[in-house]
């Protein structure tokens, strides 16, 4: 009887310590970060309380429970900064900080720091250097979105509106074969390039010229055979030739491949 008794509590799920009575929640892996209970596994013995317990299906049967997975919290980006360098294609930055922690196998922190090209048309002596550009340089139509939002380049006031922005039209003959295996996240939309797509390009400030009202590599009065030259802003190897197609008021290409002269 007594043996039969013995038998009984070895077998009730809640003899031995778990990771709860233990107090016990471990990173990575910890081979002191251990007990004596019941597994996940119905096993009775020796059971773990780290994070790489679930991977080696060795955690105590309260795992779970007692060490809740707590995910990685960011906060707000911040706005983007200016370009590192001026006039010459060069990077904008952002940032944003962790606000909590990823515990117990929770969801890791996504990137803190997010990078994009631009290009500058004033020096920091307040020197217009636009002329100095050719080919185009563009990039995504995302950025002028923040272009909008900053409003703080002295050649393109809150003040300004946009009437006198164009759109520019071209059909991609070549590109160069980094565009489509470009996998940074700020710089992806070059990987929508693609040989004989009409593309969408508008012009607006700051890369306006102030006194022509135009932007540098748009084609001018180019006919539709003269091949010009484009280059993608945060990737100097992301390059090719265009031919133009035509110059409208609004652009009306698909967003993958609706860009900006920067």
């Amino acid at each position: 009887v007594v043996l039969g008794l013995v038998a009984l509590v070895g077998l009730w799920p809640g003899a031995g310590a778990g990771c709860a009575e233990e107090g016990r929640c471990c990173p990575g892996r910890d081979s002191t970060c251990v007990t004596t209970g019941w597994r996940l596994s119905r096993a009775f013995g020796t059971c773990f309380c780290d994070e790489a317990c679930q991977a080696t299906g060795d955690c105590c049967h309260d795992y779970a429970q007692a060490c809740p997975a707590v995910p990685c919290i960011v906060g707000e980006w911040t706005q983007w900064s200016g370009c590192a360098e001026q006039c010459k294609p060069n990077f904008r930055m952002r940032t944003r900080v962790i606000q909590q922690e990823p515990r117990n196998s929770g969801d890791p922190c996504p990137p803190l720091e997010e990078k994009a090209g631009c290009l500058e048309y004033t020096t920091y002596q307040g020197q217009d250097c636009a002329d100095e550009h050719v080919p185009a340089f563009i990039t995504t139509s995302e950025y002028s979105r923040e272009r909008k939002k900053r409003a703080v380049h002295p050649r393109w006031s809150s003040e300004i509106d946009d009437s006198r922005n164009y759109c520019v039209e071209f059909k991609t003959e070549t590109l160069s074969p980094y565009c489509s295996v470009e996998s940074r996240p700020y710089a992806r939309w070059m990987q929508y390039l693609r040989e004989g797509y009409t593309v969408c390009v508008t012009c607006q400030p700051p890369a306006m010229h102030t006194s022509r009202h135009r932007c540098s590599g748009d084609g001018g009065d180019a006919d539709g055979d003269t091949v010009l030259q484009w280059q993608a802003v945060g990737n100097p190897l992301c390059h090719g030739t265009w031919k133009k197609v035509q110059q409208v008021e609004e652009c009306s290409c698909p967003l993958v491949h609706s860009f900006i002269f920067t």
